[in-house]
């Protein structure tokens, strides 16, 4: 007696294992920093979403660039390439209300340094009275 099928249940189990995993951890992995806004400032006006570049600074002094966590230095020199290509850039600044100025400050060093003009900083859009 000879067996001519392979039982494949216990790979498609493995299958949707794997895949539920997936589905699970991806939006756990996109996450930024966790930052508490100060409030006040307006709505915005539009801009193209193509031309922003958000850098987060934690109240630890972390830095992260679109989400990913990185030193500064990879930060300025991932900013310099995107201007070279895109003049229009601008960089939002989002930092923690608790966060030390010397590390905002440090950001606007190095956008003004290297001749990125074009940045503000983010904050939670001031409350009806």
């Amino acid at each position: 007696m000879t067996l001519s099928e392979i039982n494949i249940t216990p790979l498609l189990d493995l299958a949707f294992v794997l895949l539920i995993i997936f589905v699970i951890t991806t939006p756990l992995l996109e996450q930024g920093l966790d930052l508490s806004l100060p409030a006040g400032g307006r709505a915005d006006r539009p801009l193209d979403r193509n031309d922003i570049r958000t850098v987060d600074v934690s109240p630890e002094g972390a830095y992260a660039l679109a989400g990913r966590r990185m030193a500064l230095a990879q930060i300025e020199n991932e900013l310099i390439r995107t201007f070279r290509t895109n003049p229009n850039m601008v960089v939002w600044i989002r930092a923690d209300k608790a966060t030390a100025w010397e590390k905002v400050h440090a950001v606007m060093d190095m956008l003004s340094s290297r001749g990125i003009t074009r940045y503000n900083f983010r904050s939670e859009p001031a409350r009806a009275r």
